[in-house]
C-alpha cells in the first residue's frame, strides 16, 4: 500500500537475492511501505548453473535474513523445518547449502511477500519536482498494459549482466555453438554431442561446468579444453583472518581509500571473490587422475588439455567449427586452436539500466563514469534517494556480491529509507585493524607527549615505551 498521497517510501527494481532479501527484511515492518518490481514471471536464480551437486560458496547463515534478524519468518531454518527437512539437513552437517537448495528457500520466500510484482517491466523513471518524487513507468509483460507508480525513493537491483570480451561479442550472438556459462545447461545435451568444447574462464562456474564435463570425457566423443588468462587457476581463500575482510570495518576502510588504490585493489583481490573452491580444484585433479588410469589401462590418450596463462584475442568461425586465438602472457607467443563448442565463463559486469536516463543529472559519477556510490549505498547528488544493490564493488570492495554481507547493507539501506534502525547494525566484527592500528596512533601520540613534557619515574630516569 502507498500513503495518502498515493506515494511509496521506495521501489526496488529487480528481484534477485539482494533486493529479495530487502523485500523480506521490509516484510515485517509497518511504517515503510515499499514495492518491487521485476521483469521475469518469477524467482530463478541462474537456472542453467544448477548443476546437480554444486553448492553456494558461503555458509547457510547467509540467507535472506538471518544475520539481520535470526528469528524472521522466512529464515533459511524455518524454510527447510516446514519442508520437513531439517533433520536431514543437521545430519548432513556442511553449513554450505546446495544451489538447487538455495534457489528453492527463496522461491519460497518470494512466494509469501505480496509487495513483490512479478512480469513487471521497468520503462523509464522521471522525476517530478512538483511532487519531490519519482515516477516509475512499467509495462506489465503479463496483462501488456502500462502503468506508473510514485515513489520517494529507489532501490537499484537490476544486477550484473553476462560479460564477454570484445573479441567474441559478436560470435556468442550468431553462433549456436558458442554460449555464456549461464546458458550451460540447456546446451548441454548438444555440447556432449561435439567433438571439442572449450572452456574460457578460471573462476568457480567455470571449473564446475569443467567438472561435470570431465564424468563423460572417455564415454563421449568430444576433447576437453579449459584455459584462463590467470597465471593459475586460483583457489578461493577462506581463511578466517581473511574473512574478516567481509566486515563493516573493511568496508569503511576500502571505501575511505582513493579511487584510483581501490581499483588497483580490486583487481588484486581476485583470489578474495573469484576463486574456485578447494575442495572443487582438489576432486578435479583426482578426476583427472581416475581418468588418464582407465585411458592408460585401454592405450588411449586422455582427451583434456588446460592452460593457463593465456588470453584469448580473437574468434572467428569456420564451417561449424570455432578458430580461437590466444596469446600467453609469459612466453609472449601466440596460437591457435579449433573447437566445435565455446563456453564463455566470463563474469559478469555491471551495465547502467537506460532507464535511468531521464534521472541521469540527478546521480552522482566518478570521474570514471561509474556511479559515486557513498557509503550508506546511495548514488544521488542529496544522499539519500536512490540506493544500489551489487553495484558498488569499485567503491565498497570485493564484499559488494557476497551474500553474506547481503543483510548488513540491506540493514543499512532500510535505515536511511526509514530514519530507524530496525535491524541493529554491527560496526565492529573483526579482530584485526586493516587501517593504521589505533596502537600506533596511541604511541605516536604518546612519544609528541613525551618531546614535550618527558615523563619520569620517582627514581628520576625517564620512562620508555616499550
Amino acid at each position: 500500500m502507498t500513503n495518502n498521497e498515493g506515494i511509496y517510501d521506495f521501489i526496488a527494481v529487480g528481484v534477485g537475492p539482494f533486493n529479495l532479501g530487502l523485500a523480506a527484511l521490509t516484510s515485517t515492518l509497518s511504517d515503510v511501505n515499499g514495492l518491487f518490481l521485476e521483469q521475469q514471471g518469477e524467482f530463478n536464480w541462474h537456472p542453467g548453473l544448477m548443476i546437480e551437486g554444486v553448492h553456494l560458496q558461503t555458509p547457510f547463515l547467509s540467507d535472506l535474513v538471518t544475520l539481520a534478524d535470526p528469528t524472521h519468518p522466512l529464515s533459511f531454518l524455518n524454510y527447510i523445518k516446514k519442508q520437513g527437512r531439517i533433520y536431514s539437513f543437521y545430519i548432513r552437517e556442511d553449513f554450505f547449502l546446495l544451489r538447487e537448495e538455495y534457489n528453492r528457500y527463496c522461491q519460497w520466500a518470494a512466494k509469501q511477500i505480496p509487495s513483490i510484482l512479478w512480469n513487471h517491466r521497468v520503462d523509464t523513471i522521471k522525476y517530478q519536482s512538483t511532487r519531490e518524487c519519482y515516477e516509475v513507468f512499467i509495462t506489465d509483460t503479463h496483462k501488456n498494459t502500462r502503468i506508473s507508480y510514485l515513489t520517494k525513493k529507489l532501490v537499484l537491483g537490476t544486477g550484473p549482466q553476462p560479460n564477454y570480451p570484445s573479441c567474441c561479442k559478436q560470435v556468442i550472438a550468431k553462433a549456436d555453438q558458442a554460449f555464456h556459462a549461464t546458458d550451460y545447461l540447456p546446451n548441454k545435451a548438444d555440447l556432449k554431442k561435439m567433438d571439442s568444447i572449450t572452456i574460457v574462464g578460471s573462476g568457480q562456474s567455470a571449473a564446475e561446468i569443467f567438472y561435470d564435463l570431465l564424468q563423460d570425457v572417455d564415454k563421449e566423443p568430444y576433447t576437453l579444453n579449459w584455459s584462463t588468462s590467470s597465471p593459475r587457476f586460483y583457489p578461493l581463500e577462506y581463511s578466517k583472518l581473511t574473512l574478516e575482510m567481509t566486515s563493516p570495518e573493511y568496508v569503511d576502510y576500502f571505501h575511505a581509500l582513493p579511487e584510483h588504490k581501490r581499483l588497483t585493489l580490486i583487481h588484486q583481490q581476485k583470489n578474495l571473490y573469484k576463486g574456485i573452491d578447494s575442495t572443487l580444484i582438489n576432486a578435479i585433479y583426482d578426476l583427472l587422475y581416475a581418468k588418464r588410469l582407465i585411458m592408460d589401462t585401454s592405450n588411449e590418450q586422455l582427451k583434456v588439455n588446460i592452460f593457463s596463462n593465456c588470453r584469448l584475442e580473437n574468434v572467428l568461425p569456420e564451417r561449424q567449427r570455432l578458430t580461437l586465438d590466444f596469446y600467453h602472457a609469459e612466453k609472449n607467443e601466440s596460437f591457435t586452436i579449433r573447437t566445435q563448442g565455446l563456453i564463455m565463463s566470463t563474469g559478469f559486469q555491471y551495465r547502467e539500466p537506460s532507464f535511468l536516463r531521464p534521472i541521469r543529472k540527478r546521480i552522482r559519477y566518478t570521474k570514471s563514469k561509474q556511479f559515486d556510490v557513498q557509503r550508506n549505498y546511495s548514488i544521488d547528488n542529496f544522499n539519500n534517494e536512490i540506493f544500489v544493490q551489487n553495484a558498488e564493488l569499485n567503491s565498497h570492495g570485493f564484499v559488494t556480491p557476497d551474500l553474506g554481507m547481503a543483510c548488513y547493507r540491506n540493514s543499512n539501506i532500510i535505515k536511511e529509507i526509514t530514519g530507524v534502525e530496525h535491524y541493529p547494525i554491527e560496526e565492529r566484527i573483526a579482530f584485526q585493524d586493516f587501517g593504521i592500528p589505533q596502537l600506533a596512533q596511541t604511541l605516536e601520540t604518546n612519544s609528541e607527549h613525551q618531546l614535550r613534557t618527558p615523563l619520569r619515574t620517582p627514581l628520576g630516569t625517564q620512562r620508555h615505551l616499550a
